[in-house]
């Protein structure tokens, strides 16, 4: 729930060990805002999302060196 809004609900389907503890559970979903946050910023500045092409090499090429820029970027800005 929501603590700004109580009567909102997330529901999340999650495939885990049968001894997943709830703590996990809730650790796994709270880092999706984290993985979103990433590839909206890999989209706006590595031009992840600006590719044009028919075949799966050359997606996987463009994919791969987006994602390199994204890494090298990330670990500049840690610096």
């Amino acid at each position: 729930r929501s603590i700004t809004d109580p009567t909102k609900i997330a529901y999340y389907i999650a495939y885990a060990p049968a001894g997943a503890t709830l703590n996990e559970l809730i650790a796994v979903a709270g880092a999706c805002w984290a993985i979103e946050e990433c590839f909206q910023t890999a989209k706006g500045q590595c031009g992840l999302d600006d590719y044009q092409v028919r075949r799966y090499p050359g997606w996987h090429r463009h994919i791969t060196l987006a994602m390199a820029a994204h890494a090298y970027l990330t670990a500049l800005r840690a610096q």
